[in-house]
């Protein structure tokens, strides 16, 4: 009884508090905008100023101060701190690259333009113009002549010293984020310069970057479920595509040797630190060579990106170092699974077999699993976790792998492998099937396990099929998750930590 007492006045107690700290936000709101009105009515509205010219940025000026030193220059970014001192004032401004220091003193900038300069907040966007120069702690700061309020900030920053900490808050606002935490914004500089290096050196290699259609009739080219939408002008229904390969072939079969694409694709899947139903996939096609040639590009590839963006081939993952200078390990399926489970699907030759096998080690299948099925579900459950280090891992079953070339020695095998790291597909990689006539059989095979009920199974796509009756060359094709690989090489725990606006449930 006692304890619910207690209980209950520190939710009374709770309460009190939020309502005040409401009340004192929205008097705080309140002035802001009595603030705005004030400037507006004496002709100094901010919202009309349309440009501020910008010297430098302030690691320009911290990080080569003897260049800079009794130089004017002007910044302009966001008022993170304020001190006034009677005659004399200290803030600090926070721009795209950094913050820095800033002096205002009543005698340099005009009393005026001091006292309005008194009257700013925490937040507003700030133009300084001034002499560079260290103060006598040592610290490289701005000698203020002049101060432009170029934006009025009508909202209140989160409280300094605890930041914005709530991550449903930070993903939904992410602008506050950017602004409160510096790391986060390192995250997003960091994956521009990722999609930047990946497309330097694809470029390099000849490669030709393309756009194709996010809307089709048909979204093939994947094990997904697309989401649908309706074109009211043509009266038709359209899905969102799921993957990038079908265009992409397409361009193969016109003589576009070498294509590549990144863009968003879109796959109606749950959520959750891997997986977000719109997410950034690269595919590249390379006439001409088979999934070997891919396996040489995904090494290269990674070690440039890693090299160039992070000055290193090691990097660290949530404490596991992973070595991008060595050459990546290659194994087949089948030796995977027989090393991690002990079952030889080499030694299995029937689906009987094979369904004996995953009942004796608890692995749960369905009645249309074929026996390659169900080596991929071995590899799932005993596999994939211990691929901590660059792994290749070829030669999947046919089953599961409507778009690749039988390999000749073995047809219930595909030439395709799968990237891992840190236990994770990173990327996707075929010897593309060419023979329009087994690719029929291959989607009439889909068509079927659609009808049983498998969602995520693949249409017959008659354009494509008439682009390979026209002749498509030997084609090595590969599909990179980007999102994943800017959270590997970030050290970024969820893949909503690396999008910007991630997908939200709507707040009602």
């Amino acid at each position: 009884m006692r304890l619910r007492q207690e209980k209950g006045r520190e939710n009374v107690a709770e309460q009190q508090r939020q309502q005040v700290q409401e009340q004192d936000i929205n008097q705080l709101l309140k002035v802001r905008r009595e603030k705005l009105a004030e400037l507006q009515a004496n002709g100094a509205d901010p919202f009309v100023i349309t440009k501020y010219d910008v010297t430098n940025h302030s690691t320009d000026v911290k990080d080569d101060f003897e260049a800079y030193e009794g130089k004017t220059v002007s910044i302009a970014g966001r008022m993170m701190s304020k001190r006034v001192m009677g005659k004399a004032s200290f803030c600090n401004v926070q721009d795209l690259k950094g913050n820095i220091q800033c002096y205002v003193a009543r005698d340099s900038v005009g009393e005026e333009p001091y006292k309005a300069f008194k009257k700013m907040d925490i937040g507003d966007l700030v133009g300084v113009k001034g002499e560079v120069f260290k103060t006598k702690t040592g610290e490289i700061s701005v000698h203020a002549s002049e101060v432009t309020l170029l934006s009025k900030s009508l909202q209140v920053l989160p409280e300094k010293f605890h930041g914005l900490t709530n991550t449903d808050l930070r993903y939904r606002q992410r602008y506050v984020d950017l602004i409160m935490n510096p790391e986060v914004k390192d995250t997003f500089i960091k994956r521009s310069k990722i999609i930047s290096s990946i497309r330097k050196y694809l470029d390099g290699q000849g490669f030709m970057e393309v756009e194709t259609p996010m809307l089709v009739a048909n979204a093939g080219g994947a094990a997904a479920r697309p989401f649908e939408t309706h074109f009211n002008a043509l009266n038709e229904d359209l899905k969102l595509r799921i993957s990038l390969e079908l265009y992409l072939k397409r361009l193969i079969v016109g003589g576009m040797e070498r294509v590549y694409e990144i863009g968003r694709v879109f796959r109606n899947e749950g959520l959750d630190t891997r997986h977000n139903p719109e997410f950034t996939l690269m595919e590249l096609y390379q006439a001409y060579t088979d999934y070997n040639g891919m396996m040489d590009l995904t090494e290269n590839l990674y070690r440039h990106v890693a090299q160039e963006v992070l000055g290193t081939t090691k990097i660290t993952y949530n404490g596991i170092e992973m070595d991008l200078g060595k050459p990546f390990e290659r194994i087949t399926m089948v030796d995977a699974v027989k090393k991690y489970s002990g079952v030889d699907f080499a030694q299995i030759h029937t689906l009987e077999e094979a369904q004996a096998a995953a009942k004796e080690h608890n692995i749960a299948y369905e009645k249309r699993h074929k026996k390659g099925d169900i080596l991929n579900l071995f590899f799932e459950e005993f596999v994939e976790e211990h691929l901590l280090q660059p792994t290749f891992v070829m030669d999947h079953p046919i089953e599961i792998s409507p778009l690749t070339k039988k390999k000749p020695d073995n047809p219930e095998y595909v030439e395709r492998f799968e990237f891992f790291m840190n236990g994770w597909e990173m990327a996707n990689a075929y010897s593309e099937l060419n023979d329009p006539i087994d690719q029929r059989e291959r989607f009439k095979a889909q068509e079927a396990l659609l009808a049983q009920g498998d969602e995520e199974a693949n249409t017959t796509d008659e354009d494509f099929l008439n682009a390979l009756e026209i002749g498509m060359p030997p084609t090595g094709g590969i599909g990179f998750g980007i999102d994943r690989m800017v959270m590997l090489l970030t050290d970024s725990a969820a893949i909503r930590d690396v999008l910007l606006f991630p997908t939200m449930r709507t707040l009602e």
